[in-house]
């Protein structure tokens, strides 16, 4: 079955709205039965919603009903005959001359209703006058009659447009489709359909130029965008696009259309949308389908499955995901474990910190510590970062957890200080941490409550592509470097691009990836490369720090190139603090002797 989306679904959704409490559309339209009353001269008005089982009484002034059957309202004549009825009286009607609500409570004698109609023609309801007595109904009486009712359909369209439409894009919106998915249940509908969810504009990049350019560059981009998505996704006419929130588009079609998830996802590859001015911003899509029909669940289950394919996507960089229950139930797991997450980070005795040395090569002594976070999870035992990090970014909880590493790493400074012992500790920050403009301000100020200085509390850049990107981020950079903060970059060597990071971020520490040195002891071409890297990263004056490193060949040949520090399992694996405390003692009596 077809369902004509322009036409029986729009008239659905407006009685459904219709039907549902309004405090302040209800005011209005009883103000508009008092004003028919008293410009008429007829006691009794009301608005009458008909659907094709039942008349609905959805204001009123001066008569008592509420809802009848359809085939017992006088107004169906109205809505049959698609035209005013005026009936002076009715017990002189041989219509409604044996009438329940003619010989019976109301006590209808006079009747006069129009119809209420949208520019478009569908009816709705109608708009009536009545009384217990009979009366003439002039033909400029009638008219003001009609007038009335085309001024209350008008104000009716727009009370739903303003609901039912996004104000961006002028398409219909996600109240809109809830009203479409329920539309197709209701109607009986069985036949397969598919909702796709389309993720096309990075909204966070969005924002950044919003606050250099305004709003204005922004929702010209929605409205392109929203034009641009018709002319390649809409062949048929029961297809229909919907902007679900801003900057997120859902598509309602039939199971068997050629457009899916990743159809879509291709056809909008290597697409921009203008942003005036003569700048574009390229589309970035993701997008997640849900197969359904229409009674298998209810409209919001519907949504959240096409929600949860769309979520994976972007989770794991795929451009077009279907719903699957398997991947649909860890979402679940996960989503549970990020409300246990941040529970966590305000308790104590679930999240904790561990500490891995960094060795200098020369001499052998620690040279500084690295704080990694760890998480004694009740039911999935200790859980490495990998297993919550991504998730906690996700959901943006890597602030909180930031602050949370920060502090405590800095009350671990303070108790090394009181033990006589003065190691810098590296903590991991995210580009959202360098990007807040008060950072370093805050950094510093915990620091000095300590009496601690910021050489102290080394700096590691994640997402450093992503960092160059944001003017925001490089300038936090730069704010922490002017203070004293030790920057290093992480992973480097991992990509040809990472040279060019060397001319643009504030560094004082260059970590080379486990990869670049994993076989420096048994490959002769690893060798090569890696000592010319590490003199070109000493010839830049940089601190040369190896990590992963797991035997002393290793260590030694990192030595004999002019590598500074080691870090990896052959020196110490990662400690809590009371065996770090145990582990540096040792340490500091083994290099006195």
């Amino acid at each position: 079955m077809l369902i004509d989306f322009d036409n029986d679904s729009h008239r659905y959704c407006v009685l459904q709205a219709l039907r549902e409490p309004d405090a302040s559309r209800d005011d209005v339209l009883h103000q508009f039965v008092q004003l028919a009353s008293q410009v008429l001269g007829i006691p009794g008005s009301f608005i009458s919603v008909l659907d094709d089982s039942d008349q609905y009484i959805q204001a009123a002034h001066n008569f008592v009903l509420k809802q009848t059957a359809r085939e017992d309202a006088l107004c169906r004549y109205v809505a049959d005959n698609d035209a005013e009825i005026v009936v002076p009286d009715t017990l002189l009607d041989s219509r409604f001359m044996a009438h329940r609500y003619v010989t019976d409570a109301p006590f209808i004698r006079f009747y006069a209703g129009v119809p209420l109609k949208d520019r478009e023609g569908r009816l709705f309801g109608t708009l009536c006058v009545t009384d217990g007595e009979p009366h003439t109904f002039s033909v400029e009486q009638l008219l003001t009659l009609k007038k009335l009712a085309n001024l209350m359909m008008s104000f009716l369209e727009a009370w739903h447009a303003a609901g039912f439409t996004d104000p961006a894009t002028g398409m219909p919106n996600r109240q809109r489709l809830m009203r479409d998915l329920q539309y197709l249940a209701d109607s009986g509908d069985v036949s397969l359909r598919r909702l796709v969810l389309i993720d096309c504009i990075d909204m966070p990049r969005a924002y950044e130029l919003a606050r250099s350019m305004g709003m204005g560059p922004v929702e010209t981009l929605l409205k392109n965008v929203a034009a641009l998505l018709p002319r390649l996704l809409l062949p048929a006419s029961d297809e229909r696009l919907y902007t679900v929130t801003t900057g997120r588009f859902a598509l309602l079609t039939h199971g068997k259309s050629p457009l899916s998830a990743a159809s879509i996802a291709e056809r909008l590859t290597g697409m921009s949308a203008e942003l005036g001015e003569g700048l574009s911003l390229a589309l970035s899509t993701h997008t997640g389908q849900v197969d359904f029909t229409a009674g298998c669940c209810n409209a919001q289950e519907i949504l959240r499955r096409a929600a949860s394919a769309l979520y994976e996507a972007t989770g794991s960089g795929t451009p077009a995901m279907a719903y699957t229950e398997s991947a649909d139930v860890q979402q679940g797991r996960d989503f549970k474990l990020m409300r246990e997450f941040a529970a966590a980070l305000h308790q104590e005795g679930g999240l904790y910190l561990v500490y891995q040395p960094k060795i200098c090569l020369r001499t052998g002594a620690p040279v500084g510590l690295e704080a990694l976070i760890r998480w004694c999870h009740p039911e999935h035992g200790e859980l490495l970062p990998g297993a919550f990090v991504p998730l906690a970014e996700k959901t943006g909880q890597l602030p909180m957890m930031t602050t949370w590493v920060i502090d405590r790493a800095i009350l671990r400074l303070a108790h090394l200080r009181d033990k006589g012992i003065q190691l810098p500790i590296t903590v991991n920050i995210s580009l959202n941490d360098f990007a807040c403009e008060g950072f370093a301000d805050d950094l510093e100020r915990k620091l000095n409550q300590y009496g601690l200085p910021p050489s102290l509390l080394g700096i590691e850049c994640l997402e450093t592509e992503r960092i160059l990107e944001s003017s925001q981020a490089m300038q936090g950079l730069e704010r922490l470097k002017q203070r004293g903060f030790t920057i290093s970059l992480d992973d480097f060597g991992t990509g040809y691009s990472n040279i060019s990071y060397l001319r643009q971020m504030p560094l004082d520490v260059i970590k080379l990836d486990r990869s670049l040195i994993s076989n420096l002891s048994t490959d002769t071409a690893s060798r090569i490369i890696a000592c010319s890297i590490i003199n070109m990263l000493k010839a830049l004056d940089y601190v040369v720090l190896a990590e992963g490193v797991e035997d002393a060949e290793t260590g030694r040949i990192l030595s004999e190139y002019g590598s500074d520090q080691a870090q990896g399992y052959f020196y110490s694996r990662p400690m809590a603090e009371k065996a770090l405390d145990a582990w540096l003692l040792r340490k500091r009596d083994a290099l006195t002797e």
